[in-house]
């Protein structure tokens, strides 16, 4: 059963990075047709379990609705090791045409909006047999079909492991002004019967929570601690600890609040996430050139396959209070393009960070701000980003639509003091007006998550886009760019996407829940 908050985590991976995801949209819009692709996850299970439950996840270079979807399981290699089963809660109908086949119908159209995928197509449970033992292995192929496309597969490996209960620990308070160190100890709990033969924790901590220390048996991005890696040996009933230093950022927002969230996993389990994250296209990081840190003074061992049986458990975290001021400037970015009638232009828009505070909001899932853009007259939108949605009154059109004359935009959850944010639009000149004007307004109230109203400038708020102007730069800044990412500095997209991927580390192997839809509110 999944606790309410990994439910919540794996709600969805949202908007993030959909700014750089716009950066790729007329590519994916040449394509005649989408290609799909699929992965389910290699899992390690525990003996003498019901098993873990985990679903196909599919991807498509480009939106797309798709009608009689059929995924088919193919498990004769672990004959005598696992069995599949359909979840008990799924929609899909799974049927058994022959021993080792499971063959589950989707009975609605599947849809995916963005290169994200989409997770928790027809979940199985994976469980051991009787006669499952430590070491046991084989392949599973999971197959999906869909009326007018060709079918995809992948091919995951599935282990068999002894089973040992790993536990996190209570949630640790700390607090500090930006910069400073704070110490949050590292403590976990062998809470099962049997040993575990060595650990690992992976993190996903907010941006503010940066290390103070790099450790060799830990990994890196950038400032942030990834993962840590413990080849000790945890005694049945016995907990440990380490300290474990960090640092607040710096630009980290204050008065604010960062969150920390760590989750121990065997090392089995662990490797299976690992590839998970590579097959997306994401690195924990690199080692440390420190020293190696250890829980207490337990002894090594030989390291033997082994699952934890009860994943509910794993998770622990921390919460860091920021103390004193550090806020933020946001400042619209506008356009200055020209042309005759009839031409075709690009005004390339959107907000910087002044600093000198970053804005994450990663962990909701959350745009920083809410932007409107207001396209001048004597122009039409014929190219619009696809995180831009056209907007009259309390009525919305679709992400990406063209012909619009106000549009509310999507940025994304993270922006780093000293960055940009950017999107372009394609527009043509239908009358050439001296000094048309429209709008790029951030910091827009909106009934709806994320937003930023405590700027610290809101004079910068809104920019122009001047079309044929007679003057000098009325856009304040902006202008056509090469089609490049529209992120400057830190990418966003890294910490977003790579966020995003390391909230399913507490699954441990259970299915990640269909994304929701991205809707406006008014």
């Amino acid at each position: 059963m999944l606790t309410h908050s990994t439910r919540r985590w794996l709600a969805g991976l949202g908007v993030a990075g959909a700014f750089v995801a716009a950066s790729a949209s007329p590519a994916v819009a040449q394509e005649t047709k989408p290609q799909l692709s699929i992965y389910f996850g290699d899992n390690t299970i525990a003996t003498d379990t019901t098993g873990k439950i985990d679903g196909t996840i599919l991807y498509s270079t480009a939106p797309v609705v798709l009608q009689g979807v059929t995924v088919r399981y193919d498990y004769r290699d672990l004959a005598g090791k696992a069995t599949l089963t359909e979840e008990g809660e799924s929609a899909d109908d799974c049927t058994s045409p022959e021993k080792g086949i499971l063959v589950c119908t989707e009975r609605f159209e599947v849809g995916i909006e963005d290169g994200w995928g989409l997770g928790g197509l027809a979940p199985v449970v994976i469980a051991p047999t009787d006669a499952a033992k430590e070491g046991d292995v084989g392949a599973l192929k999971v197959t999906l079909s869909a009326d007018g496309f060709d079918a995809v597969s992948h091919e995951a490996k599935v282990r068999v492991g002894e089973g040992v209960d790993l536990a996190g620990a209570d949630p640790i308070a700390v607090s500090g002004r930006p910069g400073a160190k704070i110490s949050a100890p590292l403590k976990v709990s062998n809470a099962g019967e049997t040993p575990a033969k060595g650990v690992s924790v992976v993190f996903f901590n907010d941006y503010g929570i940066q290390a103070d220390k790099r450790y060799s048996n830990c990994t890196y991005v950038d400032n942030s601690l990834r993962s840590c890696t413990f080849d000790q040996e945890l005694a049945k009933g016995a907990s440990y600890s380490t300290p474990l230093e960090y640092r607040i950022a710096k630009d980290a927002y204050a008065p604010g609040f960062e969150y920390g969230e760590h989750n121990w996993m065997t090392i089995a389990e662990y490797e299976d996430f690992r590839s998970y994250l590579e097959t997306n296209g994401f690195s924990l990081g690199k080692p440390g050139d420190g020293d190696v840190l250890t829980l207490s003074e337990a002894g090594k061992s030989a390291r033997g396959v082994q699952a934890d049986k009860n994943p509910d458990n794993n998770w622990s975290h921390v919460e860091v209070t920021v103390t004193g001021k550090n806020g933020t400037d946001l400042a619209a970015i506008g356009d200055d393009v020209k042309g005759a009638a009839g031409a075709k232009v690009t005004a390339t828009v959107g907000f910087r960070n002044n600093g000198p505070a970053t804005l994450d909001y990663t962990r909701g899932n959350s745009s920083v701000t809410h932007m409107t853009v207001g396209i001048p007259t004597g122009v039409t939108v014929v190219e619009a980003p696809e995180t831009c949605a056209p907007v009259e009154g309390d009525q919305y059109g679709e992400l990406g639509e063209a012909g619009g004359r106000q549009y509310r935009c999507i940025p994304s959850p993270f922006i780093k003091a000293g960055d940009e944010e950017k999107v372009t639009f394609g527009l043509r000149i239908d009358k050439v007006i001296p000094d048309a004007a429209g709008t790029v307004k951030v910091n827009v109230p909106c009934e709806c998550d994320g937003g930023f109203y405590a700027d610290l400038k809101p004079a910068n708020d809104t920019a122009k886009i001047l079309v044929n102007a007679t003057g000098g730069d009325g856009g304040q800044g902006g202008g056509d760019d090469d089609g490049g990412l529209p992120v400057t500095g830190q990418s966003t997209g890294l910490i977003a996407g790579l966020g995003a991927l390391l909230l399913a580390a507490g699954v441990g192997g259970y299915l990640v829940a269909k994304r929701r839809r991205t809707r406006f509110v008014a």
